[in-house]
């Protein structure tokens, strides 16, 4: 059976238009998939469908994507999948067909609905349902309720001979998995292709990560960085496949960068719960076949459950950020000194007027070790320049638009030596997008797919309860202990990835070779990680292994002030976690290291 080739296209909403004519003339790809919703995302286009009928969904897809690239992708015969619908996959599906009709080109446009659940926000808040990691109450007043959708409608629709397959929200990988459900005619109940075909998802989900983007080793991938390499899989209809890219493009399709798009935001790796699937990635096997080409096998797949995870998104009060650039004399205390005194000056007008205190508020002194933690990491001795930033959260807009204008109009008289570090003006007063996520049974969701505007059947795994408690380990490899020892940074012995998942964090550890995996199981014990990450950390730390690319991965809950828009933090998706790691000093035989 012919091996396919699928080009991950974007990454996110905003990532080059520039992919897809990349993958269609240098890529040969037989698909194209498309990944644009994030979670906030949803608020987002929830917002602009409020305003106008014929907003809410990646309007970006339509006009830079498609509009110039559809000739070729009639001509070449490559077929589309996007989640680009949004919340008016109505709206983005006349855009498309617009245009089709405009260019004279005859494709079938395929639209997978049902995830958006907001109309019925008063039957769930009714029936109970609470937050699944902290157990809230169902809020008050959301902007929106998508569940995660799989695979399988979006199989049905390349089924019914759609060209361009639409859909709301999706569990990210699934727009790879439909594509491959489709072209394999895989079952049900063939979980472990299903886990493949999910992992191919996942590796090329976002996009340059897997060949050379945002990596560890960023000196061995930069000089492609103008001409970056979009990922594309080659898969076999028993589920394995081929990570690599165009020939002559930039960047690096390496076992490292595989490895570190596998760990890249995920929890249990055993236990990764996918709508069609239940994915155990720890025994995953990584093979250099070549150049740019490496072998990804071994995933295992069990029966999905019962249940779509569902996220909704609601207004969590509004904050501004303020920025400035300081320099002079003793700069950290006078930035310190600004930022108490608009504060107090600001909590002394919200007594007055009865607004009451901010519900939170953070000081940074970028420049000076923001990120890192005090306890390890000290802010320069020398240093005449930083950039002070003050970001606060109220209930109440009044509230924050008046700190918005103190903290403007105090400039004459406070700090001297000070320009601006942004864009000028006040800074912006924006409404805070908090995440709620919750359970879902899936006989109270029901995907719908349409084709030409006729309704297609499609298949829906059942699902069984599932226990982790039942999962077998692999124990990690113990340290014989030797005398003699030096200390080095943990980025001598291991590459890293981090990400987040809502407000917890992950970070993916992947030894350099097979030997360095028991002194990093000796030095990164859930207790460590804890304490090196004390500055953000709220909740514990879980600490799995994979063994098949010689890897530990950490969740660490409660490490991100909230996720998102919500977060104070500077780091609000633990992006730069794994770079704070790789600086931990590690304890190695001499001989270990040369």
């Amino acid at each position: 059976m012919k091996t396919i080739k699928i080009g991950g296209a974007s990454g996110y909403w905003g990532d080059s238009a520039y992919a897809t004519k990349q993958l269609l003339e240098q890529g040969d790809v037989d698909y194209l998939v498309y990944d644009y919703l994030a979670e906030v995302t949803m608020s987002l286009l929830a917002n602009a469908r409020s305003k106008s009928d014929q907003l809410g969904y990646a309007t970006d897809f339509v006009q830079q994507i498609l509009k110039p690239n559809l000739k070729q992708i009639a001509e070449r015969g490559v077929k589309v999948v996007a989640n680009a619908g949004g919340v008016n996959l109505p709206a983005c599906q006349q855009a498309i067909q617009a245009i089709l009709d405009e260019q004279g080109i005859q494709l079938k446009v395929g639209v997978v609905s049902g995830d958006n659940l907001l109309p019925r926000a008063d039957e769930l808040r009714a029936a109970g349902v609470t937050e699944m990691e902290t157990g809230a109450a169902f809020p008050d007043k959301l902007a929106s309720i998508n569940a995660y959708l799989g695979a399988f409608p979006i199989a049905a629709a390349l089924d019914a001979g759609a060209d361009i397959v639409i859909t709301g929200r999706v569990v990210d990988s699934a727009t790879t998995l439909g594509v491959l459900i489709h072209q394999y005619q895989w079952s049900l109940d063939a979980y472990d292709k299903l886990a493949m075909g999910s992992l191919a998802g996942h590796l090329i989900e976002c996009g340059c990560q897997v060949t050379g983007g945002n990596f560890t080793d960023w000196q061995d991938s930069c000089e492609g960085w103008a001409d970056m390499g979009y990922p594309i899989i080659e898969c076999e209809s028993d589920g394995r496949f081929v990570v690599t890219k165009a020939e002559g493009t930039g960047g690096l399709v390496s076992e490292f960068t595989v490895s570190e798009q596998l760990v890249y935001e995920i929890g249990d790796p055993q236990a990764y719960f996918l709508p069609d699937v239940v994915c155990d990635f720890a025994s995953v096997k990584l093979t250099q076949q070549a150049e740019n080409r490496v072998l990804v096998e071994g995933a295992i797949g069990h029966p999905a459950t019962k249940q779509y995870k569902v996220s909704a998104t609601h207004l969590n009060g509004y904050r501004a950020t303020y920025t400035q650039l300081l320099t002079g004399i003793d700069v950290i205390k006078k930035a310190e000194t600004t930022a108490d005194a608009i504060l107090a000056r600001c909590e002394q007008l919200f007594n007055e007027l009865g607004y009451g205190a901010f519900a939170d508020s953070s000081v940074n002194l970028l420049g000076a070790n923001a990120l890192w933690n005090p306890t390890y990491f000290s802010a320069p001795t020398a240093i005449q320049e930083i950039v002070l930033r003050l970001a606060v959260r109220h209930k109440n807009r009044d509230a924050v638009a008046l700190f918005s204008r103190e903290v403007m109009g105090v400039i004459l008289n406070m700090t001297g030596g000070r320009c601006a570090a942004g864009e000028a003006g006040r800074p912006k007063v924006s409404p805070v997008i908090s995440l709620y996520s919750f359970l879902l049974n899936k006989d109270q969701v029901k995907a719908c797919v349409e084709v030409d505007g006729k309704t297609i059947a499609y298949q829906q795994t059942a699902g069984k309860d599932f226990d982790t408690n039942a999962i077998k380990r692999t124990a990690l490899p113990s340290l014989t202990k030797q005398a003699a020892t030096k200390q080095v940074p943990l980025i001598e012995l291991a590459v890293a990835r981090s990400g987040d998942k809502g407000n917890f964090a992950n970070i993916g550890v992947i030894a350099r070779k097979p030997e360095y995996m028991a002194i990093i199981s000796e030095n990164l014990t859930e207790a460590r990680m804890a304490h090196w990450f004390s500055h953000v950390l709220n909740g514990r730390v879980e600490r799995f292994y994979m063994p098949g690319i010689n890897a530990i991965n950490f969740l660490m809950h409660d490490a991100l002030g909230g996720g998102g828009v919500g977060s104070m933090n500077v780091d609000v998706q633990g992006k730069t976690y794994a770079q704070q790691l790789l600086m931990m000093p590690i304890d190695v035989p001499v001989d270990l290291i040369k």
